[in-house]
């Protein structure tokens, strides 16, 4: 059961790039070890994200589906769960255990937490996301399909500047999550001596103190996720299981834990 009990004392590693690429290496190594594991929870998401898409199509929303695929990186942190728990397991020479990661990650309520901000925070993004369209475009029947509204948007100025202005918001929000979620969800899977607000503060910290490596690792995220959903979702079956892998290894790289100093 993930509890709290006397809150130790994250240290945060500084890292260089060559630390992201053997993360990487080794999250292609747990994929290639566990393949049936992940590509059944990878279509999971597939699915899921099919799914959405049809039903803001047949909703006349169409025009949303650009902003749910790049909104996805604000919460693939949280979906990658299962595959941070695998990568635990296999690390510990246990075998793979879909059920055992299932009851890691509900019985965590801190995880829970910081599910909350994520999709929160992805929420606020769709909200900001029709705000614009209405600032920008006006909300008109002509954006039932996503080809018409495509069409507005690259051949008129009031869609160039909601592409522009929406695309550096969605920059900005997209950083900021990743500060917050880049180690939270394996540390808070990881340690259960450690609350959500600690594990955000430890996630900052490890981007602050390498800015260049862990910015380029969140921006290999997205444009792989991005990539990814482009094929109807098909891509997540490989990509989102290997990135889960990989942010696995990388937390493992920066973050120890010390003891709590005694009175």
């Amino acid at each position: 059961m993930c509890s709290i009990s006397d809150k130790p004392d994250p240290v945060v590693l500084r890292i260089t790039v060559e630390d992201v690429v053997e993360a990487f290496g080794k999250g292609l190594r747990d994929f290639q070890a566990l393949p049936l594991y992940d590509i059944g929870l990878g279509a999971v998401y597939a699915i899921g994200g099919l799914v959405i898409v049809y039903s803001i199509t047949a909703l006349g929303m169409s025009y949303l589906a650009y902003p749910l695929a790049a909104g996805f990186a604000l919460i693939a942190p949280f979906v990658a769960a299962g595959f941070y728990e695998l990568s635990r397991q296999r690390e510990r020479g246990h075998p793979p255990s879909a059920r055992e990661a299932l009851t890691a990650i509900i019985s965590c309520r801190e995880l829970g937490w910081m599910a909350f901000v994520t999709i929160f925070l992805f929420i606020v993004w769709m909200y900001l996301v029709q705000f614009l369209v209405a600032l920008f475009l006006g909300l008109h029947e002509s954006f039932s399909t996503l080809q018409q509204f495509i069409t507005v948007v690259l051949t008129t100025s009031e869609g160039l500047a909601f592409f522009i202005i929406g695309n550096l918001i969605g920059a900005a929000l997209s950083l900021m999550v990743f500060s917050l979620t880049a180690v939270s969800f394996p540390l808070l899977l990881d340690r259960d001596d450690v609350d959500f607000v600690t594990a955000i503060i430890t996630s900052v910290r490890t981007v602050t103190t390498s800015p260049v490596p862990m910015i380029g690792w969140g921006l290999i995220i997205v444009v792989m996720l991005i990539v990814s959903i482009l094929p109807f979702f098909l891509g997540l079956l490989i990509t989102l299981p290997v990135l889960g892998h990989s942010t696995w290894h990388l937390y493992r790289r920066t973050v120890r834990i010390t003891a709590p100093a005694s009175a």
